[in-house]
C-alpha cells in the first residue's frame, strides 16, 4: 500500500546523489554544522563499477584541506608523468604542489574515504530513495520522492542540490536541457586480469582506429576501456572477451593475455553541459552539470572541485553569515571551468583518434611544439591537474584575488592545506594580528613562514578571497567582515 508523508525533522540542505561529488559536499556541509540529507536511489552499496581512476594534484590538495589526501596516497600509486600520442610526455613532478603527482586509485576507493567522514560528521543517508520530481518557493525546496516499498514522500530544505549524474532527475525537475553531443560511440569496459604486467602503471595508447586504456584496480584485476572505430554497434549489443582483447591488440600491441573477465559492459561517451548550475534554490554539480570523455582523467575531479566550490558557500549563506547572492558565484566560477573541461579532454581525443593527413600534422605538430616549449608544456599539465584554474574577479581586486594557493609553510610549522582544516578560512598575514570575536570557529589566523609581506585571506577551497600589499588592522577588519561575516 503507497502512503504519503512529509518530514518532520527538514534539513537545511538535501543533496541527491551519493558518488565522490554528493559525498563530499554533504561531509562538508555536515562538518560546518548544517543539517544535510543525502538522498540516493540505489542500495547502499559501494560498487566496484567505477570508470574514473585518477586524481589529480588540485583535487588532492582539496582532499587534503580535509585531512583525507594522507590515507588516500596510502592506498593509490603515485604517477609523476603523463604520456600522449606516443612522444609527448606532460611531468608532473614539477608541479608546485605538495602532489606533484597523479594518484591511481579506483573510485570506490574514494567514495570509501568520503562515506566514511560524511557518516561521522552526521549526514542523514536515504538509500534507496528515488527522486520524482520537486517544488520550490520563496522558502525552499520540497522534493517528491519514492521509496523502495513504493512510499512517496515529501522531503523540505532550503537548497538542493542534484549531485546525480548524467541522467539527473534534479536536473530534469527544474526543466534544465543537457545539450551536447555523442563524441565516441560503443566504448568497451572489461574487469580482467593479465598474464604479462604492463611495463607502465597506466597504459594508453591510439593506433589507427582503436584506442585502448589499462589500469590497475589493486587487486589483481586491471580496468580496460577500448574502442575500435571500424566496430561501432549499440550499447545493447553483447560484449565478449575476445572482442575487447582484439580491441587491445589493435591499440596497444598486445593483449597482455587477459583473462577471467568479471565484468563486461559497453557505453557511449558524451560532452555535455548544462546552461545553468544553478536554477533559483537548486544547484547541479558533477556529472549532473556535465560530462565529458574520460580523456585526461579529469571528470570525478572536476565534480569533487565542484564540491568545494559550492559546499563553504552554502555553509556561509545558510548559517546567516554571508547574502544569498554569494551563492550566485558558484555559478560564474566552475562553468567555465567546465567548459575549458569539455574543451581539453575533447581535444586529447581528437587529436588521440586523428586519421584524416591534415589531422595527423596538426598532432606531429602540436606534439613538437610541446616537447620543445616548457611554458606550454607546463600550462597543458595546470590545465588537466587543475592547479592552473584562476577565478575571474570584480575590476579592481588585487592582482592574487581568485587565484590558487599553494600550500604554503606558516610560522608555527605548521601549513596552510592544515588550517584550512574543518571548512575554515585563512588570514595569513606579516605580523601578528588578535581575532578574538565571534567568526573563530570559521576563521584560522596565521603567520607567514616567510618573509612576504602581502595579507591573504584564503577561502576554505583554498582561493584568495582578499588580499592587500599592506593593510592596517582596520582595513583587515573590513574586509573580514565582507568576506568571513
Amino acid at each position: 500500500m503507497n502512503g504519503t508523508g512529509t518530514n518532520s525533522n527538514p534539513s537545511s540542505v538535501i543533496v541527491v546523489g551519493s558518488g565522490p561529488t554528493g559525498l563530499l559536499l554533504a561531509g562538508d556541509l555536515a562538518t560546518a554544522g548544517i543539517p544535510v540529507t543525502l538522498v540516493e536511489k540505489r542500495p547502499h552499496k559501494i560498487a566496484n563499477i567505477s570508470r574514473a581512476f585518477v586524481l589529480h594534484a588540485r583535487t588532492l590538495e582539496q582532499l587534503d584541506a580535509r585531512g583525507l589526501a594522507d590515507q588516500l596516497e596510502a592506498v593509490g600509486r603515485p604517477l609523476d608523468r603523463l604520456r600522449l600520442f606516443h612522444r609527448l610526455t606532460v611531468e608532473l613532478d614539477t608541479l608546485p604542489s605538495r602532489f606533484n603527482h597523479l594518484l591511481v586509485l579506483p573510485q570506490y576507493e574514494v567514495e570509501k574515504v568520503l562515506e566514511r567522514r560524511a557518516v561521522e560528521a552526521g549526514v542523514e543517508f536515504r538509500h534507496e530513495t528515488e527522486v520524482t520530481g520537486l517544488a520550490q518557493d520563496a522558502d525552499g525546496v520540497t522534493v517528491d520522492v519514492r521509496t523502495s516499498a513504493g512510499e512517496t514522500e515529501e522531503l523540505r530544505a532550503e537548497y538542493v542540490v542534484g549531485a546525480d549524474g548524467m541522467r539527473s532527475a534534479v536536473r530534469n525537475a527544474i526543466g534544465l536541457p543537457f545539450p551536447g553531443r555523442s563524441v565516441i560511440r560503443s566504448v568497451v569496459l572489461a574487469d580482467v586480469k593479465l598474464a604479462e604486467e604492463p611495463d607502465t602503471l597506466l597504459t594508453v595508447n591510439a593506433a589507427g582506429d582503436a584506442f585502448a586504456f589499462l589500469a590497475p584496480f589493486g587487486d589483481g584485476y586491471y580496468r580496460v576501456i577500448g574502442w575500435n572505430r571500424a566496430h561501432n554497434v549499440p550499447d545493447s549489443e553483447p560484449l565478449g572477451l575476445d572482442e575487447v582483447k582484439e580491441v587491445t591488440r589493435l591499440a596497444l600491441g598486445r593483449d597482455f593475455g587477459m583473462h577471467d573477465a568479471r565484468w563486461m559492459s559497453r557505453f557511449h561517451s558524451d560532452e555535455r553541459q548544462a546552461p545553468a548550475y544553478r536554477v533559483g534554490r537548486v544547484f547541479l554539480a558533477g556529472d549532473a552539470a556535465h560530462v565529458h570523455t574520460p580523456a585526461g582523467g579529469q571528470g570525478m575531479n572536476t565534480g569533487l572541485q565542484d564540491a568545494a566550490n559550492l559546499s563553504w558557500k552554502l555553509a556561509q549563506v545558510v548559517g546567516g553569515h554571508a547574502a544569498p547572492e554569494l551563492l550566485d558565484t558558484y555559478q560564474a566560477e566552475r562553468h567555465p571551468v567546465g567548459r575549458s573541461v569539455l574543451r581539453s579532454s575533447g581535444g586529447i581525443v581528437r587529436l588521440a583518434m586523428a586519421r584524416r593527413p591534415w589531422e595527423l600534422a596538426l598532432r606531429a605538430t602540436l606534439t613538437t611544439f610541446l616537447g620543445i616549449v616548457a611554458p606550454a608544456r607546463r600550462k597543458v599539465a595546470g590545465e588537466i591537474t587543475g592547479i592552473g584554474h584562476k577565478y575571474e574577479t570584480p575590476r579592481g581586486s588585487h592582482r592574487l584575488t581568485g587565484t590558487r594557493v599553494p600550500d604554503v609553510a606558516l610560522a608555527d610549522g605548521g601549513r596552510l592545506y592544515e588550517a584550512l582544516r574543518g571548512g575554515r578560512f585563512v588570514l595569513i598575514t606579516p605580523d601578528a594580528y588578535d581575532e578574538s570575536g565571534a567568526r573563530k570557529d570559521r576563521l584560522a589566523v596565521e603567520r607567514w613562514g616567510s618573509d612576504r609581506r602581502t595579507t591573504v585571506l584564503v577561502r576554505p577551497d583554498g582561493y584568495v578571497a582578499w588580499a592587500a600589499d599592506s593593510a592596517d588592522p582596520a582595513t583587515i577588519e573590513s574586509a573580514l567582515a565582507a568576506r568571513v561575516g
